[in-house]
């Protein structure tokens, strides 16, 4: 467990009552303001997914999905999804759903070998998302194009909250910034992969790292990434590697760059099968979700998530993902945040 706690730490909003209605008002508007931007349709996803599989995401390889036995299905064993990375590739396929248009759904996940701080909880909460998209429009400029519509939305998003709370001023840049975590290494050679996010996303304010997850020049990942639908290997015409990143923004409450959306052009049936030899996980291709790709049963896709919680923390100015979503903490951690004005809900 870490904890920061701000100096001078002010509630913009006053209190839980007035930080409900923000909440409500950045969910309500930031989705319609996505949707609009992607073509995205809305639709109801689950909550748990059989395992064996394939289907649930495997994040970093090492978390512990929540599991049980169902008595009406033989005692088949299901487990709570850690986000619908692959399932929404699935539901894309099924639903026939044409290149140019997408779906998005409330995802809600149980993690619980998250270590506890001011970002994370063992409750994740995000819009997923996916769109599907042409062969050949699996390039950095696509990526780009996509990044900067999202990015779009959250623009808006902060400008039309700034109406409703004036207390709450815009600080987005106009635009994001790319940048691969290959230049990132090369830029702050001496820093970790934490400290050269601080670093660039200090500068530009607004951030999209590209190729996380691809192995970089000193035999490091910048951060993990599961093999199986973010395309982290593939030549981009940058020269480096990777159709996928993280937007990260700066968060002045924190003052740190501040993760809030993982996404990326999904994996083709090359790079399925390169990632997979990489991580050394090729027994993974008798898998349903694997089958369906290698057959060409699944249409290319575009994907990610936006963490809904995070957002609300940034727009609304929280020190802590607490303030926002209702979770179980440590009672140190509460007494904590209760002595310096943070309120866990």
């Amino acid at each position: 467990m870490s904890l920061y706690l701000p100096k001078d730490y002010k509630d913009l909003l006053g209190g839980p009552e007035m930080t409900e209605k923000g909440i409500k008002a950045v969910k309500d508007m930031f989705q319609t303001n996505l949707s609009a931007q992607l073509s995205l349709l809305r639709v109801t996803a689950p909550m748990v997914v059989l395992s064996g599989t394939g289907i649930n995401d495997d994040l970093n390889g090492v978390e512990r999905p929540v599991s049980f036995p169902i008595k009406d299905m033989a005692l088949q064993t299901a487990e709570v999804v850690h986000s619908l990375a692959k399932w929404k590739r699935m539901k894309l396929g099924e639903l026939g759903i044409k290149p140019g248009r997408g779906l998005y759904t409330d995802m809600n996940a149980l993690r619980p070998d998250e270590e506890l701080d001011n970002l994370h909880s063992i409750y994740v909460d995000q819009w997923d998302w996916e769109k599907v998209m042409n062969k050949e429009e699996r390039n950095l400029d696509f990526l780009k194009k996509t990044v900067r519509r999202i990015y779009e939305a959250i623009k808006v998003t902060e400008n039309k909250l700034y109406v409703d709370f004036p207390q709450i001023e815009p600080i987005l840049p106009d635009e994001i910034h790319f940048v691969h975590a290959e230049q990132l290494l090369q830029m702050y050679p001496g820093l970790s992969a934490r400290q050269r996010e601080d670093a660039i996303v200090r500068e530009y304010k607004a951030v999209f790292i590209i190729g996380i997850g691809c192995r970089l020049s000193d035999g490091t990942l910048h951060d993990g990434r599961a093999a199986d639908y973010d395309d982290w290997s593939t030549p981009n015409s940058d020269g480096y590697l990777g159709l996928n990143g993280d937007i990260m923004l700066w968060n002045p409450v924190l003052e740190r760059a501040f993760e809030v959306s993982s996404m990326g052009i999904r994996v083709d049936e090359t790079a399925l099968l390169r990632q997979l030899e990489e991580r050394g996980q090729t027994f993974k291709t008798d898998l349903l979700f694997h089958r369906m790709l290698l057959e060409g049963k699944l249409p290319y896709t575009i994907g990610g998530g936006i963490g809904q919680s995070r957002l609300c923390m940034y727009l609304l100015r929280k020190a802590h993902i607490g303030e926002i979503q209702s979770c179980i903490w440590p009672d140190d951690m509460r007494r904590r945040c209760a002595a310096s004005g943070i309120h866990l809900a």
